[in-house]
């Protein structure tokens, strides 16, 4: 059974839907071991200090350290003092400079630096744990987790996150409401995609570019796989609707295709429907 989608006035569906800079930009795999209490966990080196056992949490938002850790490592600077009265020696957010895992090398990642009581709590059966890592760094990559062989596979995807803390640090300052997010029914892209039940490929096929529109004149073909869309992974038909609906008519989104075994970035911008 394939499911299809087509990217025009409405966004139609065809048929019934079911930080820095980083190296290296290819695909590669990190070993990771499984704790008591289910966890996962992974070693990290913090620039160029370590290596330090780390929990791999997909679920938290922010990278976290310790402040030890943080200390050791540079990542906190000498002439910062923690307040005594500090909730779990919490000293505020810096960077780290580069944080290598594995083969994979980012530069100036946002850290939370604090004593978090989870990974004491963890380290009590687990064995030492210097932190959490989070959303900044598991966002840049597609991951596929081999529990037999205890391998985490890493394909970067792009996207560049943004910076959570900074981002509630500033709405909470903001005297006025957010805009909502509302999808566009009305942008017309110009291309459908599908995928076969049973394709476990990263993104989806597309199946169809109509002559004359948005993604025609973007460079689209037939037979691209459409990796992302906007930033945001499109790993199946409903993820590719969900994510061109964020795209408002005439905002120009990038996309990312692999065409003849190599990664394309698109410029599409989407026009305006009925």
């Amino acid at each position: 059974m394939k499911r299809a989608l087509l990217l025009t006035v409405g966004l139609l569906l065809l048929t019934a839907l079911p930080g820095g800079a980083q190296s290296p930009a290819r695909t590669v795999t990190v070993p990771f071991e499984v704790l008591p209490s289910k966890h996962l966990a992974i070693e990290v080196k913090l620039n160029g200090k370590g290596p330090y056992r780390v929990i791999f949490d997909t679920g938290a938002p922010v990278l976290i350290l310790g402040t030890k850790v943080s200390r050791e490592s540079s990542v906190l600077p000498a002439n910062v003092v923690v307040p005594p009265d500090a909730p779990f020696g919490t000293a505020g957010q810096f960077p780290i400079q580069r944080l290598d895992i594995g083969p994979v090398r980012l530069e100036k990642v946002p850290a939370l630096v604090m004593d978090h009581p989870a990974v004491a709590t963890l380290s009590k059966s687990g064995g030492p744990l210097a932190g959490i890592v989070g959303y900044p760094f598991f966002s840049r990559y597609r991951m596929t987790l081999d529990y037999r062989k205890k391998q985490l596979t890493l394909t970067p995807n792009s996207y560049e996150p943004e910076d959570v803390l900074q981002m509630m640090a500033e709405r909470m300052a903001s005297k006025s409401k957010p805009p909502p997010r509302l999808l566009d029914p009305a942008g017309v892209w110009g291309f459908a995609v599908a995928k076969d039940d049973g394709d476990d490929e990263p993104g989806v096929m597309v199946t169809e570019v109509r002559p004359g529109t948005a993604a025609a004149e973007a460079g689209l073909r037939q037979g691209d796989r459409l990796l992302t869309l906007d930033g945001r992974w499109t790993d199946s038909v409903a993820d590719c609707y969900l994510a061109a609906g964020f795209v408002k008519a005439g905002t120009a989104a990038p996309l990312m295709v692999r065409r003849d075994g190599k990664e394309v970035k698109l410029t599409v911008t989407p026009r305006a429907g009925l």
